[in-house]
């Protein structure tokens, strides 16, 4: 089983896992790293954020960490300007402009602009994360989610049956 934090982590994963055509793949959002103590144990690799790396390692012996959280690693490997087309694609653009004209974010790079409006609300989290996976060439999947589930699939077939 792979743990993650939670529900748009989840949707990243399994995204990525069928994107890739791999199956079986199980993944539990966790509600938070400080929940991962429930889990100790029965899992085999993990994915937090930055934040989390601490509590994460103490649980589990495979860990990967996103840089700041799983929605920075995806903007970064997809570019603003792809992302923002993603949003334009969804009919979102226009909301996240409306973000980028408030005072406390007009001066703030484009990739933290972004990285606020999809945090802004769980379910936009939750879209995003699938959203943007799907848009990601698979030669710059952010190494956290390639290495999580490429971790995953090798403990449960073996090194020499899927090669990520």
């Amino acid at each position: 089983m792979i743990l993650v934090e939670g529900e748009s982590d989840r949707v990243a994963v399994q995204t990525l896992a069928r994107r890739l055509g791999v199956e079986g793949v199980e993944v539990q959002a966790i509600g938070g790293a400080h929940a991962i103590g429930r889990y100790a144990g029965a899992p085999d690799v993990g994915l937090c954020d930055k934040g989390e790396e601490p509590i994460f390692r103490r649980a589990l012996e495979h860990v990967f960490v996103c840089d700041v959280d799983l929605e920075d690693e995806l903007i970064r490997a997809l570019g603003s300007d792809r992302v923002e087309r993603v949003l334009a694609e969804n009919g979102e653009l226009g909301k996240f402009r409306t973000l980028q004209k408030q005072a406390v974010w007009r001066d703030r790079p484009v990739r933290d602009q972004l990285r606020r409006w999809i945090g802004s609300g769980a379910r936009r989290k939750i879209r995003y994360a699938e959203l943007l996976v799907d848009a990601l060439d698979l030669d710059r999947i952010p190494e956290p989610l390639l290495g999580v589930l490429r971790t995953h699939v090798r403990i449960i077939l073996g090194p020499s049956q899927l090669d990520l």
